[in-house]
């Protein structure tokens, strides 16, 4: 069965629809930079209203190892989302740090990313277009792949089927394609969620 990761929640209507919906995982996104950026109060704040068979992601870019081992300690994220340019040589410090797997992200334009993505150390990777952009890549680049992997990069209704159907990969990780002007929308969530388990059903 896919897994449904959904990524970038922020508010506590947010967490009360997915309690509703069920998805398998869901982020939450701790670099500065990103509009669906939240605090680590925020986030504990919300994983205590989480349905505890929920697993949250905490999504990060070139943070100390020490710094995500922390937040992890505090019970805030069950895994780890690392979305920069994070090398095997930190991927082994973080490990050591902490019992959390690890999902590498990977932004997928030839081969050769293909190829760094499947050799990567990392409990999982996500195969992306680009950090946030929205857009789809060439599926056929990932066709081939064998080892477990999250698909992202601009899933929305209009493709999830299609997705699950071409690639069968262990898990779809969607954001913006469940957003109305910037929002989570507990509609688009629904109707995404039900496209991926109809297809499965």
């Amino acid at each position: 069965m896919t897994k449904i990761k959904l990524c970038g929640l922020s508010r506590l209507c947010d967490i009360e629809a997915v309690n509703e919906l069920r998805p398998e995982y869901v982020g939450f996104v701790f670099v500065n930079t990103s509009k669906r950026y939240i605090s680590q109060e925020k986030a504990k704040e919300l994983k205590k209203r989480l349905a505890p068979e929920i697993k949250t992601v905490g999504v990060f870019a070139d943070k100390h190892p020490e710094q995500i081992a922390e937040i992890c300690r505090k019970g805030i994220v069950d895994m780890v989302q690392l979305h920069g340019g994070e090398d095997e040589a930190y991927i082994r410090r973080l490990k050591a740090l902490m019992a959390q797997p690890v999902i590498r992200a990977f932004c997928i334009r030839t081969a050769e990313d293909v190829d760094k993505a499947e050799k990567c150390s990392a409990d999982y990777i996500l195969l992306d277009s680009g950090a946030g952009s929205g857009t789809t890549f060439d599926w056929e680049l990932v066709q081939n792949v064998e080892r477990p992997y999250f698909l992202a990069g601009g899933l929305h209704i209009g493709n999830i089927k299609k997705a699950v159907e071409q690639l069968n990969p262990y898990g779809v990780d969607v954001s913006s394609g469940v957003e109305t002007d910037g929002w989570k929308d507990k509609r688009k969530m629904q109707a995404l969620i039900a496209a991926v388990r109809k297809k499965e059903g």
